[in-house]
């Protein structure tokens, strides 16, 4: 499993501006084969901090959902409307639950 946790430092607007753009990207990438889990969402203590999360079975299921077209929408968007992204890229597997 691939796990994909990133932190976008933005502003209200930026978030305005994208909140379509990453709509349909979580929409469409949950289509994608190889994809377990997708979600941005703003951080309840910062609200100019979004977290990214994805989940993916494989490091290709990764690399196909890179060269979609709804990924290069969202990085158009970003071009016009830049977040401080920071991400990181992990590959682990799931384990039960330790307590």
């Amino acid at each position: 499993m691939i796990i994909v946790n990133a932190k976008a430092k933005t502003n209200s607007e930026t978030i305005e501006a994208l909140k379509d753009i990453i709509n349909t990207l979580e929409i469409e990438t949950k289509k994608e084969r190889g994809c377990l889990e997708y979600a941005f969402s703003v951080d309840i203590n910062n609200p100019n901090i979004v977290r990214i999360t994805e989940l993916w079975e494989d490091l290709k299921s990764l690399q196909d959902h890179l060269e979609t077209k709804h990924v290069e929408i969202f990085r158009d968007a970003l071009a016009q409307n830049p977040m401080d992204v920071e991400a990181h890229f992990y590959e682990s597997k799931e384990i039960d639950y330790p307590g």
